[in-house]
């Protein structure tokens, strides 16, 4: 129903269940809130949103900060966030953090932590029944 345009219901779904403190819909809402979907756009309250989906751990919320911090010229606060996000496992954000460290932004050190904690990151998502489902997907 979300792909046939069903926002209203999507946005109203996501606003009760942040209100219930889970981070996946308050990173949602602030992809609504942002591209203007449902509700008038609102960078602040999606800045809001995408701050409290990404205390709760949500890595794609913390890499968006960081993105946000970058643009606003904040490039050590946006540092931070990638390798947080980096950490949790999130791809984008190691790349961020690898980008950013051939340029000297980050040390060594700072790099290889953050990428030895997301290895093991990814790693601990790794079973037998996603593997299965993964390939299952690809064959479709």
């Amino acid at each position: 129903r979300f792909e046939a345009g069903g926002y209203d219901d999507a946005f109203r779904y996501a606003n009760k269940a942040a209100e219930l403190g889970d981070a996946g819909a308050h990173y949602q809402l602030s992809c609504f809130i942002y591209e203007g979907r449902v509700v008038e756009k609102d960078e602040k309250k999606a800045v809001y949103h995408l701050e409290q989906a990404a205390i709760g751990g949500h890595p794609l919320a913390r890499y968006n900060l960081g993105a946000n911090e970058k643009n606003n010229g904040r490039m050590d606060r946006a540092v931070k966030h990638w390798i947080i996000a980096a950490k949790l496992g999130c791809d984008a954000s190691l790349d961020a953090v690898k980008d950013i460290f051939r340029v000297g932004l980050v040390t060594k050190d700072d790099f290889a932590s953050a990428l030895r904690a997301h290895q093991a990151a990814v790693e601990a998502t790794k079973s037998p029944q996603r593997e299965a489902a993964d390939e299952e997907a690809r064959k479709e």
